[in-house]
């Protein structure tokens, strides 16, 4: 056992185990501090990073609640506003129908005056002309020319009597 590897030397163990001793304090003194740290920190920024997608998304969630509430809100006031253009255009449809109606009458009663009139203005032409005729009958049956006072004067007296056997 010549070899120097195999063979225990207490001076190399004690200075190996010296030398481990030294290098774990300064390990933990200046590496593990700052890697411990370092991973404390990742850690707190992970989970600072998680709550805040949790936060984003509860927000998304209240958002799109809130959107929901108002296209529904949007829908109902649109619905509200369909319903009132409804009401509106029955009615003007139903003034525009009342205002033809009237406009009817209106020309209506017009027509049945106008009717009255040209009826009252025939039956005096026509009475006119049975009185002339009566008259022209009447001179000629007695033979005597009347003159244009008494052919008024007959007019006026014929007329009379036609309107009291009228009434």
């Amino acid at each position: 056992m010549d070899n120097p590897l195999i063979q225990p030397d207490p001076g190399l163990f004690i200075w190996t185990i010296l030398t481990f001793l030294v290098l774990l304090f300064l390990l933990a003194k200046f590496a593990w501090g700052p890697l411990l740290k370092a991973l404390e920190e990742r850690q707190e920024t992970i989970r600072k990073s998680l709550d805040d997608a949790d936060q984003a998304r509860q927000e998304l969630e209240r958002l799109h609640q809130e959107s929901a509430q108002i296209i529904a809100a949007a829908r109902g006031e649109a619905q509200s506003i369909v319903a009132k253009s409804r009401v509106a255009a029955d009615t003007v449809r139903e003034d525009l129908k009342q205002k033809a109606k009237e406009e009817a009458e209106v020309l209506v009663r017009g027509a049945q005056r106008q009717i009255q009139l040209e009826t009252a203005r025939a039956v005096q032409q026509i009475r006119h002309e049975v009185v002339d005729l009566s008259l022209a009958v009447a001179s000629k049956l007695i033979k005597k020319n009347l003159t244009q006072e008494d052919n008024d004067a007959l007019i006026q007296d014929s007329l009379t009597q036609i309107d009291a056997s009228q009434n």
